[in-house]
């Protein structure tokens, strides 16, 4: 029986001894649980347990009301090379003491995990070691390029020399179908295929014999035994030959194996640093120091010594340096490579920049409001490597059979011997397809099908203004079948504007100028649309007093002698007050969909002075979204909390057919679990309202227009409030799963097909080993077709 398992839990939100004494009695529940002690002073739970299982400890402690803080850690590896090593790393860390969860990514070669806040990285790093490959924590020092590129030059030089060793070994071969019989001397083809078997092929073995320490299989292990098997056979043949004669050797047979599985990881190499493109592209955007602006003196500073609320100085050509708001100077900002806008944005006082993004023609004097890690450029790199360090639930398949995997092709190989012994075969030809099993036989394929794809396709989309937020998001959302869309901000522009007015007395100025003037310094986008007609038409709007807001109904203030309020219908009804004309003017504009605001005089004679309707504007691109989803057989539903008029208005001016009006905030998540009872759903919104709604989707979508908490609850945030986006992003996603499901297939087929062939002797080793280097090569290439996609075009055409 295993010893119990100590763990020393850290616990937030005790407050007293009873909650200590909660927290005890909840883990002593758990089963398997030996002894528990909770301090309250150091805030820790220190448990025993019986089963080593840490989630049914966290599980317990949040079902009674604390939490368990934690922190993500990253952690590079070195020394994967197939699926099965990426589940031998997974599995041992996910034993020690403090990890929650754990995904490895062979693609990319970094583990990400989510440990007890204040666990020791150094106690994980062993971990990897121990099971036989090496571990470091991420070196921001190091730039990005710096440590592929020498890997990838390294890999180069050795398969050139591998292949110049090689090649005198293949040209017998090559000349033998037209009539040449020769053979290099056997003590030659010894010298030449030795030096690819033990100096360029040492990788495989040092990988094969860590996995072996660690006692676990792996692609390695497959390649060494198998042309180890063919360099000893041919040594045994040269040894047994009589002298002066000419033995068969498999000398080339080794060297040539060794030679194709390195060209087929230098091509592996090469095509996944291509899938991480995206994140190089983005981390190109930061530049390291900026041009401060302080008691009238600029200078350039290094990146980490600016601070909140400096001035910054962005001249012509120059990327931001931080996000910030324009104080002083106009100018227009390309900001293509962070929210996929093609054409360059203006920039005047008051306008927000965004760290990455290039200056246009103006000289700007910009105020830091976001540095490091919190700007928009940080976040959308932190999002893009966890969507592409996260793994798809398809992938669960995929852990399964690599588990077994190198296992069973040893069975098969030996099986494979046996079985051509007994049929009567000599030891050669035996051996022969043995080998031809161990080289054919590639887990590297399976292991690379869904992390390439992942990468590829969030790293194209996180190019245009799509960022996903993890795998399981990028997943469902190939399925969505029906799209829920909330209407103000995302399909209109959520910036209203006056649509009518009508004064009881026919002086439109007069009455603009007296709704103006109460509205003063009021953020509501109502009050908004009101201002911006004043200014438009340069009135002077005359003072006010006693200004007070009138919950739930308007506003009123005193503007000279006269008491005036503005406001909704119930601001009318209360005062008794009607006017036959306007309430047909309201009713005709109510059946418009437009909202309305009319202006009451309280004093000193109460009566109606007149009525405005407001509109809300439709985005461009609204119409085009919605035509491109429902070319796709997707359905749209509008859901808004404005009144049915409104809301039937913009359903039917963008065709469609299933509108939901009056929806409270509370109903929308209500609403949106009714739709998902038939069809999977994708929300899209913007606004805090809309979170609920965002998280009770199968996917949500926010705008990246919007605020952070819809960003936060959504799986999918557009960099740019474009409703055409939502049908590209349903595009990707499809088209990224699509690859997936290619690549598995192929990664199946490839290995159920080969290895039987090679079982049965119809193919050489030098084949199978050519086929095992190309099928990684052919799926990381098809992945790599991703990278070609781009959104529907502005005409709203399907790409």
């Amino acid at each position: 029986m295993s010893s119990p398992v100590t763990f020393d839990l850290p616990i937030s939100g005790m407050t007293c001894a009873s909650c200590a004494g909660r927290v005890e009695r909840a883990l002593g529940q758990v089963p398997g649980v030996a002894s528990v002690n909770v301090n309250l002073a150091s805030e820790k739970a220190r448990v025993q347990s019986a089963n080593g299982d840490l989630a049914p400890l966290v599980q317990a402690i949040e079902s009674a009301g604390y939490q368990v803080p934690s922190e993500n850690l990253e952690l590079v590896i070195g020394g994967m090379t197939c699926a099965s090593c990426a589940g031998r790393i997974e599995r041992a860390l996910s034993k020690q003491p403090g990890v929650l969860s754990v995904s490895v990514n062979l693609a990319n070669e970094r583990a990400r995990l989510q440990v007890l806040r204040g666990s020791d990285p150094q106690a994980l790093i062993t971990a990897v070691q121990q099971a036989g490959y090496s571990a470091s924590r991420p070196d921001s020092a190091i730039p990005a390029e710096a440590e592929p590129q020498a890997h990838l030059l390294h890999e180069r030089w050795a398969l050139g020399l591998a292949l110049l060793l090689t090649l005198p070994l293949v040209v017998p071969m090559l000349v033998e179908p037209f009539g040449l019989h020769w053979m290099l001397p056997a003590w030659l083809q010894f010298a030449l295929a030795t030096p690819v078997q033990f100096v360029f092929g040492a990788r495989f073995y040092r990988a094969a014999w860590s996995a072996l320490r660690a006692r676990a299989g792996n692609m390695d292990q497959l390649v060494t035994i198998g042309t180890s098997a063919a360099y000893g056979l041919s040594l045994y043949q040269w040894a047994q030959a009589p002298t002066g004669s000419m033995p068969h050797l498999y000398f080339e047979a080794s060297a040539v194996i060794i030679s194709l599985i390195l060209l087929g990881k230098y091509l592996e190499s090469r095509a996944k640093r291509q899938t991480s493109s995206a994140i190089r592209a983005l981390q190109a955007l930061r530049p390291e120091r900026a041009l401060r602006l302080r008691d009238g003196v600029e200078q350039w500073v290094a990146l980490s010594e600016v601070q909140l609320a400096d001035l910054i100085v962005i001249k012509p050509g120059e990327r931001f340096p931080v996000d910030g708001t324009v104080r002083d100077g106009q100018s227009h900002a390309d900001e293509a490579l962070i929210s996929g806008e093609s054409l360059p944005q203006p920039k005047q006082p008051g306008d927000k920049v965004t760290a990455g993004a290039i200056n246009g023609e103006g000289r700007l004097l910009v105020e830091t409001t976001a540095l490091g890690a919190e700007t928009v450029l940080a976040r959308i790199i932190r999002l893009v490597e966890d969507a592409q360090a996260a793994k798809a639930p398809i992938q669960k398949l995929v852990d399964r059979v690599s588990q077994v995997f190198v296992p069973a092709v040893l069975l098969i190989a030996l099986a494979t011997l046996l079985i051509w012994l007994l049929l009567g075969a000599g030891l050669e030809t035996a051996l022969l397809n043995a080998v031809a099993v161990l080289v054919i036989a590639c887990p590297c394929a399976l292991g690379l099908a869904t992390p390439t794809a992942i990468m590829a396709g969030t790293g194209v989309a996180a190019r245009h203004g799509i960022l996903i937020k993890d795998a399981e998001a990028l997943e469902i959302a190939h399925g969505v079948t029906r799209v829920a869309f909330d209407k103000t901000g995302t399909l209109t522009s959520g910036a209203p504007r006056i649509a009518h007015l009508r004064a009881v007395d026919d002086n439109s100025a007069q009455l603009l100028q007296l709704a103006g003037a109460l509205q003063l310094g009021s953020e509501h986008p109502l009050a908004k649309a009101v201002l911006d007609a004043c200014s438009e038409q340069q009135l002077d709007l005359p003072a006010v007093s006693h200004s007070k807001a009138l919950a739930g109904r308007g506003i009123a203030g005193q503007v000279g002698e006269r008491q005036l309020a503005l406001g909704n219908k119930r601001l009318l009804e209360e005062h008794w007050l009607q006017n036959q004309v306007l309430l047909d003017e309201a009713r005709a504009w109510e059946a418009e969909g437009r909202t309305l605001s009319w202006l009451l005089e309280l004093a000193p004679e109460p009566r109606v002075l007149g009525l405005f309707a407001f509109g809300d504007t439709l985005k461009e691109g609204a119409l085009e979204a919605i035509a491109a989803l429902s070319a796709q057989g997707i359905d749209s539903h509008l859901i808004s909390g404005d009144n049915r008029g409104s809301v039937q208005a913009v359903a039917q001016a963008l065709g469609i057919h299933q509108a939901h009006a009056e929806v409270l905030p509370a109903d929308k998540a209500a609403l949106i679990n009714r739709l998902r009872q038939d069809a999977v759903v994708a929300m899209v919104g913007d606004g805090i309202n809309d979170a609920p709604a965002l998280a009770a989707a199968d996917v949500g979508i926010a705008m990246g227009s919007g605020t952070d908490v819809a960003m936060h609850a959504a799986g999918i945030t557009l960099m740019r409030g474009d409703p055409r986006l939502v049908a590209a992003a349903l595009d990707i996603s499809r088209r990224t799963y699509n690859k997936i499901r290619q690549n598995l297939f192929w990664a199946f087929a490839y290995n159920l097909i080969g290895i039987p062939l090679a079982a049965a002797g119809l193919l050489n080793p030098m084949l199978a080993g050519a086929a095992m280097a190309a099928s990684s090569v052919s799926v990381v290439s098809n992945a790599l077709l991703l990278k070609t996609w781009k959104p529907k075009a502005r005409s709203g055409v399907n790409p």
